[in-house]
Parts: structure tokens; C-alpha cells; sequence
């Protein structure tokens, strides 16, 4: 009987603490909230900072299904996640996480700013898609500001970026 009383008991305790300290740790749909409106205020004045668009994960799968005319440019690190999993038709172009005022080919994986402009190509008018891992991710905003700084104006941050792709469902591709 003794034997059972010990586990029992330190079961007990154990949801007597959890039980008191819950609420001090989790946090409530409110305060939930608050942290959803500051994400997406941030983002909208990421977006109006940088001269750029947003598109979101059905609009961008429906751009992709209809063959529209476009570049996306995935912005995350080549080896750790381009090559495990990106958008289908995406190309690489590594940018930092910390804003980048003036280019910096530490941050870029050594490339130019010519480099990324042959990435993206000559028609300074076709569509620009650029994303990263997640929409607290700010890679994909160095890449717009730096398209739109480079004079291409149809310019769109797709903030959800992989992890919204994937929690879609939709189907991702690998380097080769």
C-alpha cells in the first residue's frame, strides 16, 4: 500500500503546482490576440516601409496553377531548407534575417547586387514573388525591399512561406 501512496501523492503535488502556475504561464485568447494584432501591424508596415505587396498562400497556389508569369525567390539558407523543401518553381537567393540598409555580400552568401538581378531577370514590370520559413521570418523582406531598390515593380512578400505551404497541404519540391 505504501508503495502506491508515494506516486500517488507526487502525482498530486505535481497537479496541485501545474494547476497554480498554469495561468500564469499560458496565455489567455485575449492576450492571444494582442500578439496576433501586433504580428499583423508589423507586417502591413513592413510592407508599407518596403513599397511592397502581399500575397497569401491560396493566391500564390492559383498563380502557380494558372502558369502566371513570375519569379518566386525563396530567401532561406540553400543546404538547411531550399534544398530539403521550397515552393515548386522556386529559385534560391539567400537574404538576412536583420534588416540590410546597404548590401552586404557577407549576408548574401557572397552575391551581388548583380546577382540577384540576373536572378530575377531584365523585365523590370513581371511579377516577383519572395518568401521565407514563416511570417515572423524577415529574410523575405530584405528580398523585396532589395527588388523593389533595384526598380522591379511588381514586388509581393509571401509571408506565410513554407510553413504556410506545408500547413496547406500543397505539394513541395527539392534541390536536385
Amino acid at each position: 500500500m505504501r508503495a502506491i501512496a508515494i506516486p500517488l501523492r507526487l502525482m498530486m503535488l505535481a497537479i496541485f503546482l501545474f494547476g497554480i502556475s498554469a495561468p500564469a504561464v499560458a496565455k489567455d485568447i485575449f492576450e492571444l490576440e494582442v500578439d496576433k494584432e501586433a504580428e499583423a501591424i508589423k507586417l502591413v508596415r513592413d510592407a508599407q516601409r518596403g513599397g511592397y505587396q502581399l500575397v497569401g498562400t491560396e493566391e500564390l497556389k492559383a498563380w502557380i496553377d494558372a502558369g502566371k508569369d513570375m519569379v518566386i525567390v525563396d530567401t532561406m539558407p540553400y543546404e538547411d531548407s531550399y534544398k530539403v523543401n521550397h515552393v515548386p518553381g522556386a529559385v534560391q537567393f539567400l537574404f538576412p534575417i536583420p534588416d540590410m540598409p546597404e548590401w552586404d555580400l557577407k549576408e548574401t552568401a557572397g552575391k551581388t547586387q548583380d546577382d540577384f538581378v540576373k536572378l530575377l531577370g531584365p523585365d523590370k514590370t513581371k511579377t516577383i514573388v519572395i518568401y521565407c520559413g514563416f511570417v515572423k521570418c524577415t529574410r523575405s523582406h530584405n528580398g523585396a525591399v532589395w527588388a523593389k531598390k533595384l526598380g522591379y515593380q511588381n514586388v509581393y512578400r509571401y509571408p506565410g512561406g513554407v510553413f504556410a505551404w506545408k500547413g496547406a497541404k500543397y505539394p513541395m519540391e527539392q534541390a536536385k
